[in-house]
């Protein structure tokens, strides 16, 4: 079952767990291209930099299933964007809090906020990316 399967504003647990293992293989890909480009000095260095990408990644995504899910049952409006919008702000704040920059924190609240409310959007109007075009 994948997260578009659940409904909006229940199961909250399953649904964070689905984003927080999306957060997680996201986080491991990207260390170890990062662990390609720039060479650690130690196999110590290159642990210890995929631990701390993938742990912030899997946290991201922890954050944000959760957070959706909370405020789709707080606010009654389950199927709303902005739900998914304060789940993407909440995760930039989160990346802000760990780089200690409130601009880190800001802008990435709004991008990964209005990233998530344009999913969510797009996937509610059936948005399509690729494909023939409509005549």
């Amino acid at each position: 079952m994948g997260y578009w399967d659940l409904e909006e504003g229940t199961d909250c647990v399953q649904k964070t767990w689905i984003t927080t293992k999306l957060g997680t293989a996201l986080g491991l890909v990207g260390s170890a291209y990062h662990i390609v480009a720039y060479q650690p000095d130690s196999a110590v260095a290159a642990l210890q930099r995929a631990g701390n990408a993938t742990a912030t990644m899997a946290a991201l995504g922890a954050i944000f299933g959760m957070t959706t899910c909370l405020s789709a049952q707080a606010r009654e409006a389950p199927n709303d964007p902005l739900n998914y919008f304060i789940g993407g702000c909440a995760s930039g704040a989160f990346l802000g809090a760990r780089t200690h920059s409130i601009t880190t924190g800001t802008s990435a609240c709004l991008g990964l906020g209005t990233l998530a409310f344009l999913t969510k959007a797009g996937k509610t109007e059936g948005w399509k990316l690729t494909g023939p075009p409509k005549l």
